[in-house]
């Protein structure tokens, strides 16, 4: 009689996880573990992707119960801990799948070593990604490093196979020991800020594949319309699901494709939603290269920016708290600070505003999002600072300067947005509503809005520190 060790990681589901499919199919017996290992993950997940891993957990805690089988919890050393519950179950295999950052590389190979020399085998397989982002060359046998001739090459290649039904379980071995709660592994913070998060997310495969046919059905049709309007939910808002594999990649592809096979008129919105897929694979590639990209510039020469001073970190402060004079980054910081996740098109206009208006480093906003973001992805994070900070592979030119103005009249025209996270203004005009500083006073004082007071002035002159970021990115040469 054989017996499976299941480890788990960033696969937290029961249908389509070939880890959990695989050691069904092979054994008699099977354990499904899950090890926290912060000290391991390097950065570490900051405070609200830990909330997301208890509630995740927990979810799967009743799935597994519910499929007549049980997830066990530890914490500790990896290698360690997946050698004592080997030894323990009697496990002659540990099943797992891949995660593509550079920590847990090292991790996999400190577990196969220990596990080889209990005895114990150890089988990774390919999940998290539609690619190999080790495998990735363009025709002179180089990374690429530009999104479009990347997709180009890949998206015609890109053909995952269906997603799998969640298997039937076999029964956990009689020596497993009773299971910890989730509670038991410290990952809710201490002081509970955390309720606000319960209002807009509810964490855990059942919610995640409810989430993804609801996009389907509803919003994918118009993605291409109604993507950009932060005051519309418009987005698949499935960044957090994919990162934790609460629902996979394939399954996403695959939902996606056969909408568009089913509607033809929403041939482009498909392909732009696979796109942004395509921008999640090419931010793994790279940082496959780059084991540091959320710590120094892509593009090496930047690292001899010449950043404001902040030293008693007052703008950077105003910035995070939403509190900057301007009201689209503002409305977009205090979105975060309150939800948890903050729309992608207000992600470049607040990255930008801090990078290019304020100077500061794009490093402090990397570790702010970290920190606050339920969809904290090492690639995804990284990739996107480095972009709209001008130093990344495939980034912005330093020239494009997102003007928090124009992109909130554009995008947020009458003001929906900005209105429901910065009441202070909600009483202007749209004509007003995202530059109050040139509201008239009789204007302002029929809002209740006052500057300096109620509201902050412009932590800067959006004008004059373009230019001044101009002249530093140029002086780079």
């Amino acid at each position: 009689m054989s017996t499976a060790l299941v480890w788990l990681r960033r696969d937290l589901r029961l249908h389509d996880q070939p880890a959990l499919a695989a050691a069904a199919q092979r054994a008699n017996r099977l354990v499904p573990l899950y090890i926290h290992a912060p000290e391991e993950a390097t950065p570490a997940e900051g405070a609200a992707s830990r909330w997301w891993l208890h509630h995740s957990l927990a979810a799967l805690a009743e799935a597994l119960a519910t499929a007549g089988s049980r997830l066990c919890l530890d914490s500790g050393a990896t290698a360690e801990r997946l050698r004592h519950w080997a030894q323990v179950s009697e496990a002659d295999t540990v099943y797992c799948t891949t995660v593509a950052e550079p920590w847990a590389r090292r991790q996999e190979a400190a577990v196969r070593a220990a596990l080889a020399e209990a005895g114990v085998a150890l089988e990774i397989l390919p999940d998290g990604l539609l690619t190999d982002p080790s495998a990735i060359r363009n025709r002179s046998g180089t990374p690429y490093r530009a999104f479009t001739p990347f997709w180009r090459s890949v998206r015609p290649q890109i053909d995952p196979p269906r997603p799998a039904p969640a298997p039937a379980l076999p029964p956990l071995p009689d020596a497993i020991p009773e299971p910890q709660p989730p509670e038991a592994l410290g990952l809710l913070p201490r002081i509970r800020w955390d309720s606000k998060l319960e209002m807009h997310w509810r964490p855990g495969e059942p919610a995640a594949r409810e989430r993804l046919a609801r996009f389907i059905d509803g919003g994918l049709a118009d993605y291409t319309g109604q993507r950009d309007r932060p005051a519309r939910d418009g987005t698949s808002r499935l960044s957090p699901r994919l990162h934790f594999g609460e629902v996979s990649v394939r399954a996403v592809w695959h939902a996606a494709a056969d909408a568009r096979a089913a509607q033809p008129a929403a041939e482009a919105s498909v392909d732009a939603f696979l796109g942004e897929l395509g921008w999640r694979e090419f931010g793994y590639h790279l940082l496959w290269q780059d084991p540091e990209l959320d710590r120094r510039p892509f593009d090496r020469r930047f690292e001899a920016f010449p950043w404001r001073e902040d030293p008693d970190g007052a703008l950077l402060g105003a910035w995070r708290r939403g509190e900057t004079g301007i009201p689209l980054v503002d409305a977009g910081m205090r979105e975060l600070w309150a939800t948890g996740w903050m729309h992608n098109r207000v992600r470049m206009v607040v990255g930008s505003f801090l990078v290019k208006n304020l100077r500061l480093p794009w490093q402090h906003g990397e570790a702010h999002f970290r920190d606050t973001l339920v969809d904290w992805d090492l690639a995804s994070n990284s990739m996107g600072w480095q972009w709209v900070s001008g130093c990344g592979a495939d980034a912005a030119p330093y020239f494009r300067i997102f003007n928090p103005v124009r992109q909130g009249e554009r995008f947020d025209p009458d003001g929906d947005y900005v209105r429901q996270w910065v009441p202070e203004v909600a009483g202007l005009p749209k004509s007003h509503i995202h530059q109050p500083w040139k509201a008239p006073a009789d204007a302002r004082a029929r809002s209740g809005l006052h500057l300096g007071r109620s509201y902050p002035e412009p932590l800067v002159d959006l004008g004059t520190s373009r230019q001044e970021a101009l002249a530093a990115f140029q002086a780079l040469g």
